[in-house]
């Protein structure tokens, strides 16, 4: 069921504050071994989705429906504060979130081209020989 921009940013908001203050909480379990270490830089890359979801439905909350998430201001901001939060727990974490970021920020905008690309009406061109 589809909620609202505004609800949406506000679940979003809450699942990343939860994301985050999850990731403190079990910073001593996620340091143990290699494995736990990565999963940290995934969870560290859930709570960047939860950051571009709820900062994009933000903007369109305040700015209309046809304002877009661009990469400079909000995509870079929040893989900034997805990855200094995964390095708060370890460096590796940090690394690994950056990677895991940036595959899901492919596979997010290869959806949104598919979901919300109009698709562009084809002329037909003729070149050749004119008829007299």
């Amino acid at each position: 069921m589809a909620v609202s921009s505004g609800t949406s940013f506000i679940l979003a908001s809450i699942s990343a504050l939860f994301m985050f203050s999850g990731m403190q909480m079990y910073l001593s379990w996620l340091i143990a071994t290699n494995i736990r270490t990565i999963l940290g830089g995934y969870l560290g890359s859930l709570l960047f989705i939860f950051l571009l979801t709820a900062v994009g439905n933000l903007e369109t909350f305040m700015f209309g429906k046809s304002f877009q998430v661009k990469i400079f201001p909000e995509v870079v901001f929040c893989l900034f504060l997805s990855v200094t939060a995964s390095a708060l727990v370890h460096r590796v974490c940090a690394t690994t979130c950056l990677l895991f970021s940036i595959i899901q920020l492919h596979y997010i905008n290869k959806y949104s081209q598919k979901v919300y690309t109009v698709p562009v009406p084809v002329q037909n061109v003729q070149t050749g020989k004119k008829k007299k």
